[in-house]
């Protein structure tokens, strides 16, 4: 109970010392978005052909008639009250928006952050424990592939061979078949749902959607996380602790996974934080791909039509989605190495 209550309690400074970054952020944000050529009140009038006073009636909306400061200054005043604005395109506030596509960002970085992690930390031992070998070289030569090849011409050639070839993946258009019945939203996560209303062809169906999109990002983050497991894993191989545990009669086996890999596992918490944040952020091309409606593709969106208050509010929730990585795996640190606080 005590430790909870001290992990809590640096939690909470760890996200008050925050707030100046994400207000930063805020500040940031909407000044970009104004001074981005364009005028949004032009784009989301009647036609080409509409007129000076239906613009005018859009800007003053928008309120886009009102200085800039004026406008920072209701802007904030809007956040503090959980007021994101309206999107023009939808015509639904932006936090309905970005509540409702969310869990489809996240399930789909979730699962292919755990598939990357299940592929690169045995690769990364294995590079480690034969180091300059063939496998280091094979381990070497996926990751190169993985971080060269752009994830919208991975997807692409995915869907081409396992869709259009092969046969055996489902089309990409969505989360789940068109002709499945939709489980009841429940978290959102479509697996979870599924499983908990006990619709097993909705979950199979929704499961087969995932593969294709998670192996995409799934591929794209190996290297970085493998290439870590293998440069920790040689550093802690060397340590006197594991030379003291091989001198004692300890297995390789036991020496390997119990000693040397829980040390070596910081390094790696660190990067995998850092590359979940980037995921949730960046595989905008990924949900586009595969019609995945995500709030990454629904600001790809906001941005072409110079909706400013949907990219405002992405980019908002994606910084405070990094802060809460990140104190995660702070307390994380602490859980895998006692000696450590997030202190």
């Amino acid at each position: 109970m005590g430790l909870a209550v001290s992990i809590a309690r640096r939690a909470g400074k760890r996200v008050v010392s925050s707030l100046p970054a994400l207000f930063g952020v805020v500040i940031f944000t909407f000044l970009l978005m104004r001074v981005l050529p364009g005028d949004p009140a032009i784009f989301f009038a009647s036609g080409p052909n509409a007129g000076q006073a239906e613009i005018e009636q859009i800007r003053q909306q928008m309120g886009l008639d009102k200085p800039v400061p004026q406008q920072l200054l209701l802007y904030l005043r809007d956040i503090g009250t959980g007021n994101l604005g309206r999107s023009m395109t939808t015509g639904q506030p932006v936090v309905t928006d970005l509540v409702s596509r969310l869990p489809a960002s996240l399930e789909l970085t979730f699962v292919a952050l755990m598939l990357a992690l299940v592929l690169a930390l045995p690769l990364g031992i294995l590079a480690a424990l034969r180091p300059n070998s063939l496998i280091d070289n094979i381990v070497r030569m996926i990751c190169t592939l993985g971080v060269c090849v752009p994830t919208f011409v991975s997807g692409l050639l995915f869907i081409f061979a396992f869709y259009y070839i092969l046969g055996i993946a489902p089309d990409p258009t969505g989360r789940i078949d068109i002709f499945a019945g939709q489980p009841p939203t429940i978290t959102g996560f479509l697996l979870i749902d599924a499983a908990v209303a006990g619709d097993w062809d909705a979950w199979s169906s929704a499961a087969r959607q995932l593969i294709l999109p998670a192996c995409t990002m799934a591929l794209f983050v190996l290297a970085p996380l493998a290439r870590m497991t293998r440069a920790s894993m040689l550093a802690v191989l060397t340590s006197d602790f594991v030379r003291t545990g091989e001198a004692l009669g300890l297995s390789r086996r036991r020496v390997v996974l119990v000693y040397a890999l829980r040390n070596a596992l910081l390094p790696v918490l660190t990067i995998m934080g850092i590359v979940f944040s980037t995921m949730l952020g960046a595989n905008v091309l990924v949900e586009k791909v595969f019609s995945w409606p995500g709030v990454a593709s629904y600001a790809l969106d906001a941005l072409l039509a110079s909706d400013y208050a949907p990219v405002q509010g992405f980019v908002l929730l994606m910084a405070t989605i990094f802060v809460m990585v990140n104190l995660t795996v702070d307390v994380l640190y602490g859980l895998a190495d006692p000696r450590i606080s997030i202190e």
